[in-house]
């Protein structure tokens, strides 16, 4: 599983992998070089994407991705599924025989931190920031919206910008809290608040009963 960051990382190990081995897979996270000899953080594109893929791929049976569609670097307007699109086409051009059904892109919409306005409750994990108001400011940004998947207007406003600004203190860490978050979730409510999370963990379910 191709993660964008660390954030993303400790999510699988915490969160995606227990799951999935219920299902018979064994998930190994891969962080995704996003610039020249660096791992993780900085702009995603689809050509490295598309690279890391292929250098990944002869070492495991399946691979994915777990990518912000907020970290892209150059959408050039394109939405989740226009992006995933691009990386298969992109991987297609990197591996001549390329079994399509070995890879499935997935990006986020429109970050991991989307995840956490499933259950605003479990924020009470940033225990130095956790009060009344911090939960009533969560509470107002989650009731804006359909799905928490729904929640960004700009990069301003993306969903780990707004938490961070609630938590204006420095108290919320990305990487020490939002895992942690997402582990008290749970993935059952995340998937019953998420559509488009829901739908990946599915497909990848289905490759545990091949």
């Amino acid at each position: 599983m191709i993660c964008e960051g660390q954030t993303e990382a400790e999510f699988v190990r915490t969160c995606l992998e227990p799951h999935l081995r219920e299902h018979g897979l064994a998930v190994h996270p891969s962080l995704l070089k996003t610039r020249p000899g660096k791992q993780g953080g900085g702009a995603v594109s689809v050509e490295r994407v598309a690279q890391h893929i292929r250098f990944e791929y002869h070492h495991f049976d399946c691979i994915t991705t777990l990518l912000d569609l907020y970290g892209f670097g150059r959408a050039a307007g394109r939405d989740k599924q226009a992006l995933e699109a691009a990386i298969l086409e992109a991987t297609t051009r990197q591996i001549p025989d390329l079994r399509e059904d070995r890879v499935v892109p997935h990006v986020q919409r429109y970050e991991f931190e989307t995840l956490l306005f499933s259950d605003i409750e479990a924020f009470e994990w940033v225990q130095n920031g956790w009060s009344d108001e911090t939960r009533a400011k969560l509470q107002a940004i989650r009731d804006q919206y359909e799905t928490p998947e729904d929640i960004n207007d700009s990069p301003l406003t993306a969903p780990s910008k707004r938490i961070m600004a609630v938590f204006s203190g420095g108290q919320y860490g990305k990487v020490a809290h939002g895992p942690l978050i997402a582990e008290a979730i749970g993935m059952d409510r995340m998937r019953a608040e998420c559509p488009g999370f829901n739908a990946w963990v599915t497909r990848l379910e289905q490759w545990g009963r091949r």
